[in-house]
């Protein structure tokens, strides 16, 4: 895994669990080039790995993500617009990575959670934050948008709530973010690490080949018609049952037994 070959990042495996915090806590664990290219190579690496079933992110410090980077906003806005283009480009394919990996995700936010941020908080399947957080999508106060992470945003909080918070930029707490289905859980701070092993611990009880194919299916049959959707169904539900994972977990079920592969409670 190469757990300390990286500059922005901090990785650490336990058991099935890789936890991943982003390590730039000088600026407020903000987003630029080099952060966007590390996080791309160890997705790749976490997507070819068995031995990691759950990952989990969260920042260094009392900040989660403050977005964007200042000194490469600088760098950017002097770039040509093919160079601008490419950029974006870079951090959407890193975002879908993160959004398709065949493992569970959590996002443990520790603190204040902007722009970027917020985005890397939608690819995660679930999120735990801490009940002092307040979360802020606050690029069109910089007439900008929030372009690259809208596809996850809006996804997890819908278009009513992003008329709201993409075209006001104004922030909202962890409760707000609740609510509006951005995170699923919101914690005393000094029980998150409490709750991010609860979530870890049900991820694990899951068959390691049916979370992959199941995040595919929601990703899939979510955005389809119930007529596309039948074809796929049927395929993924046929294989799932004849597979090998499959098998062992009927067996279990009838001996009233533990699949080999609970690591849960």
């Amino acid at each position: 895994m190469g757990e300390n070959s990286y500059t922005t990042l901090e990785v650490k495996q336990q058991a099935s669990t890789l936890h991943v915090l982003l390590d730039r806590p000088d600026v407020r664990n903000a987003f630029d080039d080099t952060l966007i290219a590390e996080l791309t190579q160890l997705l790749n690496s976490v997507a070819a790995d068995e031995s990691i079933r759950v990952m989990t992110l969260s920042g260094k410090g009392s900040v989660f993500s403050a977005g964007a980077d200042l000194n490469w906003m600088k760098k950017i806005a002097q770039y040509s617009h093919e160079e601008n283009v490419e950029d974006a480009r870079l951090f959407a394919r890193m975002l879908e990575l993160f959004y398709r990996l065949p493992k569970a995700t959590i996002a443990r936010v520790n603190g204040p959670c902007i722009g970027g941020g917020v985005g890397l908080v939608a690819v995660c399947d679930v999120a735990v934050s801490a009940n002092n957080a307040d979360f802020a999508l606050r690029e069109i106060l910089l007439g900008i948008a929030p372009a690259v992470i809208s596809p996850y945003v809006l996804r997890k909080i819908g278009p009513q709530q992003a008329r709201d918070y993409f075209l006001t930029g104004r922030r909202f707490d962890a409760e707000r973010a609740a609510v509006i289905g951005l995170v699923n859980e919101v914690v005393d701070p000094s029980r998150l690490d409490e709750a991010v092993a609860r979530w870890e611990k049900r991820f694990l009880r899951a068959g390691p080949n049916a979370v992959a194919v199941t995040k595919q299916l929601i990703n899939t049959v979510a955005w389809s018609s119930i007529r596309d959707a039948q074809a796929y169904t049927a395929e993924t539900i046929a294989k799932l049952r004849g597979s090998d994972e499959g098998h062992e977990g009927f067996a279990a079920f009838f001996e009233k037994r533990k699949p080999n592969w609970d690591a849960g409670d």
